[in-house]
């Protein structure tokens, strides 16, 4: 476990002053974030929020794909959700390059063929959030009474820009 030892120190650290237990599991706040797995990303600082508020789900480039449009159900039936956003961001690299140049980075990485591994790219940042949006729209399980809205993150000054 070694090439984990400064993580787990890190973390005995963090558990010396937990003062988040408790929590029932539900978002607080009645939020869901999409989002990219970008570390440059803090999902819930973002908007003000804090443990406890919302539901995280992230993922390449923020898409709602299947999986994610399945806890979503969940979030909003089990877990108080009643808003959801969706948040790609600036700079993406699944959203500024396309599939063949993204396929080719991966291929020379791994020294394998690739072609069966599903990349989460679009032809336009703004028409995949829009469909993205739309998408949780129409889920027959996703009632009209949760809000969905989609937001650009800008990576470089943190600001949201409400897009759908």
């Amino acid at each position: 476990m070694g090439s984990f030892d400064d993580l787990l120190a890190a973390n005995a650290d963090f558990a010396k002053d937990f003062d988040l237990t408790g929590f029932d599991g539900i978002a607080h706040a009645g939020v869901a974030i999409v989002t990219c797995m970008d570390s440059r990303i803090d999902p819930l600082r973002t908007v003000g929020l804090k443990p406890g508020d919302a539901k995280i789900l992230r993922n390449p480039g923020g898409r709602v794909d299947d999986l994610t449009l399945d806890a979503l159900v969940i979030s909003v039936h089990m877990l108080n959700v009643s808003r959801i956003m969706v948040v790609p961001h600036t700079r993406c690299a699944v959203a500024s390059n396309a599939e063949p140049v993204l396929r080719e980075r991966l291929d020379s990485a791994t020294g394998q063929d690739t072609s069966w591994l599903t990349l989460p790219v679009t032809d336009g940042q703004d028409a995949a959030l829009a469909a993205d949006v739309q998408r949780v729209k129409a889920h027959p399980l996703i009632p009209d009474t949760v809000s969905v809205g989609g937001f650009l993150y800008d990576v470089d000054s943190g600001l949201l820009t409400p897009k759908v």
